[in-house]
């Protein structure tokens, strides 16, 4: 006999503004206890010294997740010049220390142009990714340094908001993959005197903004649970940009029961995914498989098998 999840079948997505000192996970945590959701996930960890948008995932909802993960983002940060620490942020520790020449925003500006558009960009060491089975920041805090090869990244937008000759202010938008820590260091490098980021806060997710998130502080203000699950996003949101069908009764079934279904898909081409409405419901997503044929692909576990 499977073991009852615990916690009520909450759905959808919350916006929280992740707070600075907490990881993402125990961010993620505290969310959950206060919905007290049978599951949660987010959609792309922030440092524990970041802030910002931080997507959760109840319910449901965490089987469409993975669709943020490819999302482009946007962050503002504060790049303090001079130096350099072992993390690349203001949390590190200090191994270097560099006159800053005189420098004025313009000379910013110009580094600037170089780290716009596609550039090749070394994780740091200090990250999650993993190097034979062990996350690098693991092999980093025991004083190990490995070989990481580059990775390309796009850099739709570097904009430089403020300049003081010692630190400055900068909005980045990018793609996925983009370490902002590894990007001040660079454009530190190329200033002549390196750099690490003091601030970070990320402003926007996939199509998802700041203007929309929840501290853990109103969360906890909320009444209810009735006024808890009214602030929640639905699920379909994280699918969005895909095209959507509309299933009658007899291609419900069929797709409840794991079956291919007649549907008319109009120019969508084969093996693309859509989103599947039953009586105006999503019911989840499906992949084309012919010219009127779509194959379910992950359906809300809700999706009625009669």
């Amino acid at each position: 006999m499977a073991r009852q999840r615990r916690g009520l079948p909450v759905n959808g997505v919350l916006l929280l503004d992740k707070p600075k000192g907490l990881s993402s996970n125990h961010a993620l945590q505290r969310v959950r206890r206060l919905f007290q959701a049978q599951k949660a996930g987010h959609t792309g960890t922030l440092d524990p010294m970041a802030t910002g948008l931080l997507p959760i995932c109840l319910g449901e909802a965490t089987k469409f997740s993975s669709h943020l993960l490819e999302a482009d983002k946007m962050y503002r940060t504060r790049v303090e010049l001079g130096v350099i620490t072992d993390t690349g942020d203001a949390e590190g520790t200090i191994i270097e220390q560099r006159e800053v020449p005189c420098l004025n925003a313009d000379d910013v500006e110009a580094v600037l142009t170089r780290f716009r558009g596609e550039i090749d960009q070394v994780p740091p060491m200090y990250s999650a990714l993993k190097h034979q089975g062990k996350k690098l920041y693991e092999l980093a805090r025991e004083g190990k340094q490995v070989e990481r090869a580059a990775r390309r990244i796009s850099v739709y937008d570097a904009r430089l908001l403020s300049f003081d000759g010692s630190a400055f202010e900068l909005e980045v938008t990018c793609s996925k993959g983009t370490y902002i820590r590894t990007l001040a260091e660079d454009i530190g490098q190329a200033l002549g005197c390196g750099a690490h980021i003091s601030q970070l806060r990320r402003l926007k997710t996939g199509p998802f903004l700041a203007d929309g998130m929840w501290t853990l502080e109103a969360l906890e203000s909320l009444a209810d649970q009735a006024a808890l699950e009214a602030e929640l996003m639905p699920v379909d949101v994280l699918v969005d940009h895909l095209p959507s069908l509309m299933v009658d009764d007899t291609a419900h079934a069929r797709l409840a029961h794991g079956q291919p279904a007649m549907l008319t898909t109009g120019t969508l081409a084969p093996d693309a995914l859509a989103r599947l409405y039953y009586a105006e419901t999503f019911i989840g997503l499906g992949v084309v498989k012919g010219d009127q044929e779509v194959a379910p692909k992950r359906l809300l576990s809700t999706v009625a098998i009669s």
